[in-house]
């Protein structure tokens, strides 16, 4: 979608700091971090939000959480706690209309969030 600001980050239309890519996803640092670390893992299929998803979309949904599972592993998250976060609808603070994890970590997170 050309209008999709991650759909043009992952076509290279727009610069950004690629941690991670495969030929399902992609992951960037976030440019404006909630966290010491804060990526987000993005799908390569345009996908506006979880509320979009359909049956057949549980492969690409667990690839998302792998992916950021294996970049807190790598990242040193893993042994004191990471947050992964999927935000659904602009109520729920959702700003890009293209599926995306956050993966957050670095720091104390508290409950409830927001």
């Amino acid at each position: 979608m050309d209008d999709c600001l991650f759909c043009r980050i992952i076509d290279r239309k727009i610069p950004a700091k690629i941690a991670y890519e495969d030929e399902r996803a992609v992951a960037i640092e976030d440019i404006h971090p909630q966290s010491p670390t804060h990526l987000l893992v993005i799908p390569r299929q345009h996908l506006p939000s979880l509320l979009e998803a359909k049956n057949g979309d549980e492969a690409l949904l667990g690839h998302l959480f792998l992916v950021a599972g294996q970049l807190a592993q790598k990242r040193g998250l893993d042994l004191k706690g990471y947050r992964t976060v999927i935000n659904t609808g602009a109520g729920a603070g959702q700003t890009v209309f293209h599926l995306h994890v956050h993966l957050l970590g670095g720091r104390a997170f508290h409950w409830p969030p927001g």
